[in-house]
C-alpha cells in the first residue's frame, strides 16, 4: 500500500465510499513490521516496474512486502489491478477491468527469470467479465514461465471461476502448476458480509475437483481470522478442507486496510495460532502455516519444499 492509498481511501475504493467508517484498533506488538528500505526491496520493485507488472504485495497492502521483496520474492498479480468483486476485506480496487494484455505472460516469465525465482506465485483479480474467468491467461502465463525458467516451480492462487463457462478450471489444471491454491478466506457464516460475491461450498468443490482432475497436484487454501469467527467454526473449516483432500492450509490475522473495510473483530494471539496449527496437523494436513503474519504466498517456496518432503514421508519414500 502506498502513502497515496492511505491518504485517499475513498478515491482508491469509490465502491466502498458509502460505507460507514469502522474503527481500526491499535495493532499489538506481534503484528508490527518494519518499513521496506533494503536494496533487495528496491531491486524487486524496479524489476516489477520495468516489466509493467502488478503484485498482490502492493495492491493488497501485504505487511510482509519488505521482507519478501528484500529476498527477491514477489507474488505477481495478472489480468489487471481492478477486480469485478467487492469483498469487504480486500484492498484491491473494484470496478470494470480493461482488456487482457496478451504480452503479460511473457513479461511475467521475463521477471521470474531475472529475479531467479525457484518458486513463483501467480495470482489475479476476479474477472467475472471474461467467459473463462481468465483461465486461459493463467495457462499461458504458466507455459511462458515453464519455457523461460524450466526449473522453477509454479504456484497459482486463482479466483473461484464461479461465473465462468464449464471447463475453465480444467484449462488451468491442464497447464500443470505445481500447487493449485484458492482461498476460502473465512468461515461460511461470514460469507454474506466478508465475501458476498462468492459461495463457500463452490470454492470447496473447486479444490476437490482439482484433486479429481490431477491427484498428484498439491492443493492449498487459506483463511483469515479476527473477522468475527469462533474457534469451532475454524475447526469445521479444517474438516471441510480435509474432506476436499486439501494438502496445505494457511491461517493469518486479518488486517483492516482502511476505515471503509470490514472491521477487525480482534487480534488473535500467537498462542491461539499455535493451537490452530496443532489442530490442523492432527486433522491430516501435509503442511500448515498459522501465524499472525501468515499470508498465502509468505515463504511459499520454503513451504513447498517441506510440502513435497511431507508427501514423500507419508508415502514412506523419504
Amino acid at each position: 500500500m502506498t502513502l497515496r492509498d492511505l491518504r485517499m481511501p475513498d478515491q482508491r475504493h469509490p465502491e466502498k465510499a458509502h460505507r460507514p467508517d469502522q474503527a481500526q484498533p491499535k495493532k499489538p506488538d506481534w503484528i508490527r513490521v518494519k518499513a521496506p528500505t533494503s536494496d533487495g526491496y528496491k531491486r524487486t520493485r524496479d524489476i516489477m516496474k520495468d516489466n509493467r507488472l502488478s503484485t498482490v504485495c502492493e495492491e493488497a497492502g501485504c505487511p510482509n512486502v519488505g521482507e519478501c521483496w528484500s529476498q527477491g520474492h514477489a507474488t505477481m498479480m495478472i489480468m489487471g489491478e481492478i477486480c469485478t468483486r467487492g469483498c469487504t476485506f480486500c484492498n484491491v480496487a473494484t470496478g470494470k477491468p480493461g482488456a487482457l494484455d496478451v504480452f503479460e505472460p511473457g513479461r511475467v516469465a521475463h521477471a521470474v527469470h531475472k529475479l531467479g525465482l525457484k518458486h513463483v506465485v501467480i495470482t489475479s483479480v476476479d474477472r467475472d467479465d471474461l467467459d473463462d474467468g481468465g483461465a486461459d491467461h493463467f495457462a499461458q502465463t504458466i507455459r511462458a514461465i515453464r519455457h523461460r525458467s524450466p526449473d522453477s516451480t509454479i504456484e497459482v492462487l486463482t479466483p473461484d471461476f464461479l461465473k465462468s463457462r464449464p471447463g475453465a478450471l480444467e484449462i488451468v489444471v491442464e497447464a500443470r502448476p505445481d500447487v493449485f491454491n484458492h482461498n476460502l478466506e473465512t468461515v461460511p457464516a461470514l460469507y454474506p458480509t466478508v465475501r458476498p460475491g462468492a459461495r463457500y461450498f463452490h470454492s470447496l468443490r473447486l479444490l476437490q475437483k482439482v484433486k479429481e482432475l490431477d491427484p498428484a497436484m498439491f492443493t492449498k487454501s487459506g483463511i483469515m481470522v479476527g473477522l468475527g469467527e469462533d474457534r469451532g467454526s475454524v475447526l469445521q473449516v479444517m474438516d471441510d478442507m480435509r474432506a476436499a483432500d486439501i494438502d496445505f492450509m494457511t491461517i493469518g490475522q486479518y488486517l483492516q486496510p482502511t476505515p471503509k473495510h470490514h472491521r477487525v473483530d480482534r487480534f488473535v494471539t500467537p498462542e491461539e495460532f499455535a493451537g490452530y496449527e496443532k489442530a490442523a496437523y492432527g486433522k491430516g494436513f501435509l503442511m500448515v502455516s498459522a501465524t499472525p503474519l501468515t499470508r498465502s504466498s509468505y515463504h511459499a517456496g520454503d513451504d513447498f519444499a517441506r510440502l513435497r518432503q511431507a508427501r514423500l514421508q507419508k508415502l514412506g519414500r523419504a
